[in-house]
């Protein structure tokens, strides 16, 4: 089983690329640590305060996968300096 989450973030106290860059790469590397987890940033590279980060995640049991993407999206939640604007998660067989 395959599982992907898309998390679309706003990242408020950014004032230029280099600032999003830094909270984007921290955040990326927290994610690919703590979870056994592939990650990368998607969407909206060019823009200061927006971005698109996808997750995506392997398992041979759906409940162990879910509890998985589900903790991603916790810690993203919790992450300083970033706001959560939408997540959508997809399961494949």
């Amino acid at each position: 089983m395959v599982g992907t989450v898309r998390l679309e973030l706003h990242i408020a106290h950014s004032q230029s690329l280099k600032d999003k860059r830094a909270v984007v790469k921290s955040l990326i590397s927290q994610l690919r640590n703590k979870f056994n987890v592939s990650a990368a940033e998607t969407a909206y590279l060019e823009q200061w305060q927006r971005t698109e980060i996808v997750v995506a995640a392997v398992a041979n049991e759906m409940a162990f996968l879910q509890k998985e993407l589900d903790a991603v999206v916790r810690l993203v939640e919790i992450a300083p300096g970033v706001e959560l604007i939408a997540v959508d998660t997809d399961y494949c067989d």
